[in-house]
């Protein structure tokens, strides 16, 4: 693709505007994005996912403890990798991390994909009862703020509605009423 300014070099630079609901992209080469002003391609390094993992982990890259004014260190049993390497490269050395870091990738993962479990596309056809069980998840979670925020009346509301949605699973979720 050619840049839409000076149509001469490839676009390595698109920006989408969204102005009034209204939708342009511009697709420029980076001599016309610099000319246009929009970027400064010497001050920034180039993106990269350990940048990203470091922003998100707010680099909470602090001991774990301290044990009469030592230092104590997170770190990897199998590999020796630390928390605060974790953070600089981005990976894992080994599967035994996942282990050793755990307490702190919920966190993590809770920041980036807004919750700790994997809640990707359902299947249309086996869909169904992974559907209702995800309802009756959110509306667990829902009745425990209600319960939290001392909201009796509209927690006893979504209990018996969670009742009637377990008895639905518990029958194949053959029903196709919404929930």
């Amino acid at each position: 693709m050619l840049c839409n300014e000076c149509k001469k070099r490839p676009a390595k630079v698109h920006l989408t505007y969204i102005i009034d609901h209204e939708q342009t992209v511009q697709h420029l080469c980076e001599q016309c994005a610099r000319e246009k002003g929009e970027f400064h391609f010497d001050s920034h390094p180039p993106f990269s996912i350990h940048n990203l993992l470091t922003g998100l982990m707010n680099l909470d890259i602090q001991p774990a403890a301290q044990v009469m004014g030592n230092v104590v260190k997170i770190q990897c049993v199998s590999c020796g990798l630390t928390y605060a390497q974790f953070g600089q490269i981005g990976r894992f050395g080994c599967s035994s991390c996942y282990l050793t870091f755990a307490d702190r990738l919920a966190p993590l993962m809770r920041r980036i994909h807004g919750s700790t479990q994997h809640v990707g596309k359902v299947p249309a056809r086996a869909g169904g009862s992974i559907k209702l069980r995800r309802s009756i998840e959110e509306m667990r979670d829902h009745l425990q703020n209600l319960v939290e925020r001392e909201e009796f009346e509209q927690a006893a509301q979504v209990r018996d509605k969670i009742r009637e949605l377990e008895v639905r699973a518990q029958n194949g979720g053959d029903s196709h009423e919404e929930c």
